[in-house]
């Protein structure tokens, strides 16, 4: 299982290093034709994507999901949440329990990459920071942290379309995404558990805004997570596992007789944020309640799931032994795992950030008794959204949404349509009176010849594209 090292980062296995540079994603690149998994061989295949991207693996969902919701209400819904971003602040302020709410139902799909960006406070540090990604982006980077970051690249998602073709599109926004991490924070550098973090973000938003999400999250929601010796997430272990006596004393005493170290089991679990354990459907809910309720929305899905497998001494029975117990704990049923049972059980397990702060220093004075002094010294945490907001307030400016296509309104539409109808009914009468009728079928000997027929077609000359046309710049917008 998860393995402490010495360095900044996380092994969870081994594998073969293979050389890599930012040149050689390039080169992937040049060649590239299509979508990532035409890159490697999917498309010729009968193999679909779900409808998250998955094209196979534990995280692709099988069929029809039960709990998908009518698209009337996701139009409803989205409407709501489009309002909500358009008048942010307000909502912030004055109804966060009601942005809560909507966060516990799920953000709908098209809107949830913007949505976590406004939760998160990445919209604001990226507009505070104009030109920032790209200035970063440009360099060339420290090449101890690129060997490593490349190494791990094919190992997030494999069976994601997005990230499926090795030097593929999503693996070279993952890769700059990464890189631009360690030039932003040179004194931290890289760990292995924030590359699937930085992923699952780019499957949302593109990697501009990705890069902003992932310093929100290693500076705010999970601050000295990613930092050398891993100080923070063994104090959060201790935490949990002193918060799991008061929420399933059966489970409790079990891994204490056994002497199994939260860091065994928990490690991948937070740093990664389930992102590694949990069908699709449930990461995504855990992750729009992560971004604004903070990490106590982590600390109740470990608790939900340390109670559901080793909660009663029937459960137990199975596992008498370290080695029974953690093999448990690496093959969860998927029964809890499911989007609805564990979204309501974590909604319903009463876990507060208080309580959690509150065992935060009782941890804390322990640990400076026995190790002393922590070595990475870590900015405070932030409890969600309204802490991050309260603590950095944002301007107008800062929250105006910059759409990349923009509609003509619905009245606008309609003059200009009847205007041109008017011209056009002009135009008819002006030709009919001016000159008489053009024969449909002129004969050969016929002299009047079509306009079209006055000049000879150009077979082998360039098409001229719209000028109506959007630029590559304008054709995602991400919504």
């Amino acid at each position: 299982m998860s393995k402490l090292h010495a360095g900044n980062g996380v092994h969870w296995k081994d594998s073969k290093s293979q050389r890599g540079t930012a040149e050689g994603l390039a080169e992937h690149e040049s060649s590239s034709r299509g979508s990532d998994s035409e890159l490697n061989g999917f498309a010729n295949t009968e193999v679909q994507p779900d409808k998250y991207g998955f094209i196979g693996g534990a995280q692709q969902t099988a069929g029809e999901n039960s709990d998908d919701i009518p698209p009337d209400v996701l139009r409803q819904r989205e409407s709501k949440w489009l309002d909500m971003l358009n008048n942010w602040d307000k909502w912030m302020a004055k109804k966060h329990k009601k942005v809560k709410l909507r966060c516990q139902k799920g953000i709908p799909p098209s809107l949830r990459g913007r949505a976590w960006l406004y939760l998160s406070g990445g919209k604001v540090k990226k507009e505070q920071n104009p030109g920032k990604f790209k200035e970063l982006d440009s360099q060339p980077g420290d090449p101890k942290w690129l060997d490593v970051i490349e190494k791990d690249l094919h190992r997030q998602f494999p069976f994601h379309e997005m990230f499926v073709a090795r030097g593929g599109h999503g693996q070279q926004d993952l890769f700059r995404v990464l890189k631009a991490y360690t030039l932003h924070r040179p004194e931290e550098g890289y760990c292995q558990a924030q590359a699937p973090i930085a992923a699952v973000l780019l499957m949302h938003m593109p990697a501009e805004d990705a890069f902003w999400g992932l310093v929100q999250i290693c500076e705010k929601y999970l601050p000295g997570y990613y930092s050398a010796g891993l100080e923070a997430i063994q104090l959060d272990g201790e935490i949990l596992f002193a918060l799991l006596k008061r929420v399933s004393p059966v489970a409790h005493r079990h891994l204490k007789k056994y002497k199994i170290d939260p860091i065994l089991y928990m490690t991948e679990w937070f740093m990664c944020a389930f992102s590694r354990t949990l069908p699709w459907a449930s990461v995504l809910r855990v992750w729009d309640m992560f971004f604004c309720e903070g990490v106590k929305i982590i600390f109740r899905v470990g608790l939900v799931l340390l109670k559901c497998m080793l909660g009663s001494p029937e459960k137990l029975k199975a596992c008498q032994g370290q080695y029974e117990t953690m093999e448990l704990l690496r093959s969860i049923e998927p029964r809890y795992m499911q989007e609805a049972f564990l979204v309501q059980e974590v909604i319903d397990l009463p876990v507060s950030e208080r309580d959690i702060e509150k065992e935060h220093l009782s941890q804390l004075r322990r640990w400076k008794e026995t190790h002393g002094e922590l070595h990475c010294k870590s900015p405070p945490r932030m409890h969600g959204a309204k802490a991050i907001m309260a603590a950095e307030p944002p301007s107008r400016k800062d929250l105006k949404q910059n759409p990349t296509i923009i509609v003509e309104p619905a009245e606008s539409q309609t003059e200009t349509g009847k205007k041109a109808k008017k011209s056009k009914t002009e135009t008819r009468k002006d030709t009919q009176s001016s000159s008489p009728p053009l024969n449909p079928y002129p004969l050969p000997s016929d002299n009047h010849l079509m306009p079209s027929e006055t000049q000879p077609l150009q077979k082998h000359g360039p098409l001229q594209a719209s000028n109506q046309s959007l630029s590559s710049a304008e054709q995602d917008t991400y919504l």
